[in-house]
Parts: structure tokens; sequence; C-alpha cells
């Protein structure tokens, strides 16, 4: 549960549909020859934190000639492709480097296929988004070497598993999106292609397989027509429902289901199993099952409360997962209290286990990559705890030990922001824009700087003058700020602006960044509606919604 400002790990509306134009073909026995591979290769892999002495034979990817150039590699070689997408500042990317791309059973698994990364700010990155459906950071995504998507794996859990989701996705074979076609027409699944479903990553998955609004319904019927194949999956499909459901969408609370949660709670193999559900989502389902307070939401809440001490307590999790379990604990115990209230009254053992964890990960951890994963996500508890000043200095001291300070200065806005001071707030914001490296980073970046200034400093025109005319001038060097992540960040950039001139006060300002926009977006090429893209980020000055 990161800071509101960066759960980019999760998708956006309003993508783009441009397919891979690839027509090849692969013989199916390329993933089958691979997941023998693997299925060796795993079986030999040391011990789950064994550190690797080699590291993944990344081929770096900011062009279509760089994705065509690896997919014709695999075709050569009889291989499925491997994408991540990710960005330096990203902690969830800094997890899986930290936990996942480090282990010597994942670099050695993948030898058999050929592993392709994007990283945001490369040239071309965010148009190679917008082709993969790629949004949130991190994606990763299992390609046959035809082009076919197989799967998205789950970043969210822990290695090993993540590690058998891959060894699945090739050892099955067959596309995801013919697989749920069979899976809702009623068809015969195998044991291996429903965990597949299960373990898909919906949460990057673009829509692409089924609409937003129609996930929870579909999560449902999943589950109920995997009953008797494998328990774990329908378990695990059972959870995701009550998690994706909201206003009677999806699963509708019943003493089965209820019946279903308490046994997974009360297990620890299975709650540690669905570790990554449980966490994630502790707040939905307690809200789906019992949708309004009372006793039967707190006998719930204490179950969940018993369950999330046992994972934080299981040493054979990362500490950004532990750290996750509590992180679920203060959701939960926060679950009926007004989401703007900045001192919660919590109680004191809660509290006491926030500082304990967050020092405690201050203290021990060294490894840069793990720094970021479990930092910001320390100092985004505290506060939700209500422990702002411990939130202030865990962020501050960390800042010279990041290899990104720009991701937690942000927050340190945040904190200044939601605690009303408005000037200190922008300090942080600007300077965490001024420190950020990368076109798509800088817009990102520059978006919630600009987004700040109009809501906190509304009477200084001059500035926000300035600073959105270097956005757009920022955007005019690279070729990739109409496309995914860069144009969302430009769109609220013009959101930010237009709703700070609704009532007309601003219309010169307006009127001179128009200008300099007209003349940027003239030279923007019209493929794939990128001019369209920048001639629709400011309206006319004067010209009302």
């Amino acid at each position: 549960m990161p800071p509101p400002l960066f759960t980019e790990r999760w998708p956006d509306p309003g993508r783009l549909d441009i397919r891979m134009k690839l027509n090849l073909s692969t013989p199916r026995t390329a993933t089958a020859a691979a997941a023998l591979s693997l299925a060796a290769l795993f079986c030999l892999a040391p011990a789950a934190h064994a550190m690797a002495t080699a590291s993944v034979a990344w081929q770096a990817a900011s062009a279509d000639a760089d994705i065509e150039k690896a997919f014709a590699q695999a075709r050569a070689e009889n291989k499925p492709v491997l994408l991540y997408w990710g960005a330096k500042w990203c902690p969830p990317c800094n997890q899986l480097k930290a936990t996942l791309f480090n282990r010597q059973d994942f670099i050695e698994q993948t030898q058999a296929i050929v592993p392709v990364h994007i990283d945001g700010d490369s040239p071309g990155a965010q148009k190679l988004g917008t082709r993969f459906k790629v949004r949130g950071y991190p994606t990763m995504i299992l390609f046959s070497a035809d082009g076919r998507e197989i799967t998205r794996l789950p970043g969210e859990i822990d290695a090993p598993q993540v590690i058998k989701v891959l060894q699945l996705g090739l050892a099955g074979g067959r596309p995801v999106a013919d697989v749920l076609a069979d899976a809702k027409a009623g068809k015969k699944l195998t044991a291996n292609e429903w965990r597949l479903l299960g373990f898909y990553s919906w949460e990057t998955g673009e829509s692409q397989l089924v609409p937003a609004a129609e996930l929870p319904a579909l999560l449902a019927q999943l589950a109920a027509a995997s009953q008797g194949v494998d328990a774990e999956t329908t378990t695990r499909l059972w959870l995701k429902t009550l998690s994706a459901s909201d206003d009677g969408k999806g699963a509708k609370p019943d003493a089965k289901l209820a019946a279903l949660v308490h046994s997974v709670l009360s297990s620890p193999a299975e709650s540690r199993a669905q570790m990554d559900v449980l966490s994630n989502g502790a707040g939905d389902i307690v809200k789906s099952l019992t949708p309004q307070a009372g006793a039967a939401r707190s006998k719930l809440i204490g179950e969940f409360e018993l369950a999330l001490k046992r994972l934080e307590a299981d040493s054979s999790l990362s500490r950004a997962d532990r750290l996750g379990a509590l992180t679920a604990r203060v959701e939960l115990a926060r679950l009926d209290v007004a989401k703007t209230e900045l001192t919660p009254k919590l109680s004191p053992a809660l509290i006491k286990d926030v500082k304990e964890a967050s020092a405690k990960a201050d203290r021990e951890i060294t490894d840069g990559y793990e720094r970021q994963a479990v930092i910001s996500s320390a100092a985004y508890v505290l506060g939700a705890a209500g422990q702002w000043k411990d939130s202030d200095d865990l962020l501050k001291a960390s800042l010279s030990k990041s290899h990104s300070p720009y991701y937690l200065m942000s927050q340190l806005g945040g904190n200044a922001k939601k605690q009303g001071r408005k000037d200190e707030a922008l300090r942080w914001y600007e300077e965490s824009f001024n420190k950020s490296e990368g076109p798509a980073t800088r817009l990102q970046w520059g978006s919630g700087y600009m987004a700040a200034l109009t809501e906190l400093a509304p009477q200084d025109a001059a500035r926000i003058e300035k600073t959105a005319a270097q956005l757009f001038n920022e955007a005019a060097q690279d070729k990739g700020s109409f496309y995914e992540r860069s144009a969302r960040s430009l769109q609220k950039v013009g959101g930010a602006l237009s709703k700070w001139n609704a009532d007309g006060k601003h219309d010169a300002s307006m009127a001179r960044l128009k200008t300099q926009l007209d003349g940027i977006c003239s030279k923007v090429d019209v493929a794939d509606k990128q001019r369209a893209t920048c001639e629709g980020l400011l309206k006319a000055p004067g010209k009302k919604a």
C-alpha cells in the first residue's frame, strides 16, 4: 500500500489498444522444451535466499527494432520472451531486484527464455508501453515467440511463487486469452491452467482480457467453475473476487464465503499461501463480507489480525512482505475512521509494532534496492498510524542513502501537505521535481509539482506559468512525450491548469502557454494520435468546459 501519489503499479483507464504486428508462428514445443529445462533447474535450485554470482542477461529495448530483434532470437532459439517494464525509482521494481532478479534459480531459468527489459525513461519506452499495453511499474509479461501473451506475472507475490508461476506459464504454453475463453465457455482446463488464471496479474492486465467493471463478476465465475480442480486456486480466486467486489458487483457475502475466509485466516499454511491477497486486499475483503460496522466486522478483523501477525513474524517472507502485513493491520484498524483523520486512535500495541518495524528496517537494510522498496512503505505506514514526525524523520534520514531521493522528497511533500504546512510541501515538491531524472520521470514529477502549485499557491501565477512552460519545453525534447505515462502526466498538467483558470482570471497566462504549446504540437508526429494528444492538453483561454 504505497503512498497514493505513486500507486503506479496499478493500471489506469484509457489505454490505446495497439497490438503486436508479428505474423509469425512458433511450434508449441518451444515452451514445452523451455518448461522441461526450467523444471530441472527449479528442482536443483539453491536455497531460497541464495545470492547470485551472475545476473540476468537482460536485453535493453527502447524501440520497435529492439523488440523485433528479441523476438527473432526467440524464434531462432525456440524460446519464449519475458518482458519486464520498470523504472529506477519504483519501489516494487526495486523489490523485484532485491528478492527475485538476484536469485540464482531465477537467473538460471532465464537462460531458457529471452529476457527483455524496458526502462520507462529510455527513448521510445512510452511508445513500447502503448504497444504492449503496459502502464504500471512493474509489469512482467511472458510471451510465446510469435508474440502472443502467455501470462502476466504477479509482482506482489513472493519470489519463490513468481518462479513457480513462470514455470507454469512455460509448461502450459497456451495464451492466457485462449485459456480464459475456454474457462468462460465451460470447457475443461488443466489444473495448471486454472493456477495460471488464479495467479494472473489482473492488476496490470490493463483490461485487455476483461473491462475493469466486469472483473469482479468474472473472478466470481472463474472461482465457481474451478471448484474441484485445485482447492488452493479456487480459494485464491474467491479471495480475489471479494477483494475486487464493490457495491454488490462480483461476490455477494454469504455464510459459505465467510467460512472460507475464516478457514484461510485460521490456517497458518493457507494464509501463507494466500499472503499477497490477504495483505493487499484485507480492507476490501472485510468490507465485502461485513458491509456495516458491528460485531461481525469486529470479529472478522480480529481473525485477520491474528493471521497478519503470523505473516509479520514469518522469516521466510521478505521485509517488504512482512511490512505489507503490518500495513494491512493499520488499514483494518482505520477501516471505520475517516480517511482524512491524521491522528487515528489506534491501540498502543499496534503503534509500537509500527514504530519498531520501521526502526528495524532503517537499522538493518543496507542494500540500495531493498531500501528503496521498504523505507518508502515504512514511512507511509508511520503516517497512516498518525506518527508523522517519525515518518518525516525516516524519510529525511534516508535521502542520502537513496538512489532516487526525489521519490522520498515527494513523500515528504505529501506529509507536509496533509498536515497543512503548505510552504514546506511546495518546497519538497519543487526539490523533488528538480532532482528527478529521466524524461518520463521528470514529466511525472513535474505534473505532481504543478498539481500542488495550483492547489496550494494559486495566487503565484508567475511560478505556475514558468513551471508549465518548462514542462512543455521538456516534452518537446522527447519523442515519447505523447505516449502512455508521459502523455498522462502532461494531461494532468493540462487539467491542473484548466482548473486553476476556471474563473478566467489567468487567461493571459493561459494564452501564452497555449501559443507555446501550439508551436510544439505543430511539430509532433500525427501517428498514433500523438498530435491530437498534444493539442488536447489545453483549452483555449476563456473557453468553458
